[in-house]
This record gives C-alpha cells, sequence and structure tokens, in this order.
C-alpha cells in the first residue's frame, strides 16, 4: 500500500532529473496524501517531455457521473501490479495509459506489539525516483472540467519493507532509470512490461522512523519537521 508520499525537490531539480518540463505552477510537498486531493506531478506516456499536475485517486474515463467519480477515486489511490491487466478500473489503462510518479520518498506504518510507528524511505543516495502508475483522463459531466487522474502500483514488498510495512506487506513500485523509459513504452509486450513491476532493490533505500506529526488533523503537515528522525523506545529507529 502507498497512500502517503513526498514530493519537496524544488521544481528546476525534478525538471533536470526527469529532462521534462512543468506545464503549471508546482509548489513542493513535504506530505501528500492520497485524501488531501492536492494537483501532483506525474510523467505520462503521452508526452514524456512534460510534468504535468493530476489528481492522486483513479477515476477511469468511462464513469458516467460525480457520484460515481467520487465512490470510485477512494478506492483506486493504489493498483495491484498483479491484476492491473484485468480490473475493470484499470486494464484499458494498463494497456494504453502509464505514467512516472515523482517522489522523494514515502510513509508507511510499521506495527510492533500492538502500536503502529511511522516511518520514511527513501533511497540511499537521497535522489528522486519515480513510481510506476496508471492514469486516466475524465470530464466532469457537471461543469466540463477535464480531470487527470493518476494511481500508484504496488508489488510485493521486498526484505526492508517487510520489515516497515509488516502487516500488509506491499510496497510501491520504484522504477530504475532503465525501467523508467519501457514503462512509458506501452507499445512493448505486456507480459515483459509486468516484470518490471517488482520491488526494489533494498539495499539502494533506507527507512528512519518519524514522529506522530503525521498523524495529526489540526497541524499543517506539509513542513520539513515531518521528516526529521524521531525515536521510540524499542523501535528500531533505522533500517
Amino acid at each position: 500500500m502507498c497512500y502517503r508520499y513526498s514530493i519537496f525537490s524544488k521544481p528546476e531539480l525534478i525538471e533536470l532529473r526527469f529532462k521534462a518540463k512543468f506545464q503549471k505552477k508546482f509548489i513542493p510537498k513535504y506530505h501528500t496524501s492520497a485524501f488531501s486531493q492536492e494537483k501532483l506531478p506525474i510523467i505520462t506516456n503521452k508526452n514524456p517531455k512534460e510534468i504535468i499536475l493530476a489528481d492522486w485517486g483513479f477515476i477511469p474515463h468511462w464513469v458516467k457521473n460525480v457520484k460515481q467519480a467520487e465512490d470510485i477515486r477512494l478506492k483506486t489511490a493504489n493498483a495491484r501490479s498483479e491484476t492491473i491487466y484485468e480490473k475493470p478500473s484499470f486494464r484499458y489503462a494498463a494497456k494504453n495509459n502509464h505514467c512516472l510518479v515523482i517522489a522523494d520518498g514515502f510513509f508507511e506504518w510499521r506495527a510492533v506489539n500492538n502500536f503502529k510507528y511511522p516511518y520514511f524511505i527513501r533511497l540511499k543516495n537521497h535522489k528522486l525516483f519515480a513510481m510506476a502508475g496508471l492514469w486516466d483522463f475524465w470530464i466532469n459531466p457537471d461543469t466540463d472540467e477535464d480531470i487527470i487522474t493518476f494511481t500508484i502500483i504496488t508489488t510485493e514488498a521486498n526484505p526492508l519493507m517487510k520489515i516497515v510495512h509488516n502487516q500488509k506487506k506491499r510496497m510501491p513500485v520504484i522504477l530504475t532509470d532503465e525501467s523508467e523509459k519501457m514503462w512509458l513504452d506501452v507499445s512493448l509486450d505486456d507480459s515483459f512490461v509486468k516484470n518490471i513491476l517488482t520491488s526494489y532493490d533494498e539495499d539502494e533505500m533506507e527507512a528512519y522512523t518519524i514522529s506522530k506529526l503525521i498523524t495529526s488533523k489540526k497541524k499543517d503537515l506539509n513542513v520539513s519537521e515531518i521528516l526529521n528522525p524521531y525515536s521510540y523506545p524499542g523501535v528500531e529507529s533505522r533500517l
């Protein structure tokens, strides 16, 4: 599962890393969630040289009304890699609409002695990375507004993430530089593409505990302090 992540790098660094330009102004996010309804940067297979801002929570193009759209987007923040070519919500996009979801890191919870503790997970080199995603284009019938939405694809956890996300044991699909290009090439054979939707090398990742500020419903979570290391008695603070 992946319902919260961080994309705090400056837009010019994101553009340099992905060799693409922002379509609109983007304000970096130390924390964003699938339920905060913020515009977040993705790169689609339709135009790999452009970074667009999209809504997290997938709405298929065939959804007929706002009520149905609202209901479905609450269930489609993630898509399981094992079933994207089968699920009605995702199978069209799995064939035609791939995207890169840009991130600096993501958040997950570890269960220890009936309590849950938040971790921030990132690459050891602290560089930007892309998670595999699907996107679609939906027109709101009430307003005629064009809305682009996306989902993050998840896969079985690697050994590191099995320790952190020790109940669901899932993780987002993090792409290598090479697999980023392959993922955006929807002309490739489905079975071949599916083979790149695997767990990332744990030796290239790290995780550390952060404070429970992330659970606050009253405080602003888009602050750098949310990423500060924080120790808990009896819990490994760094993995």
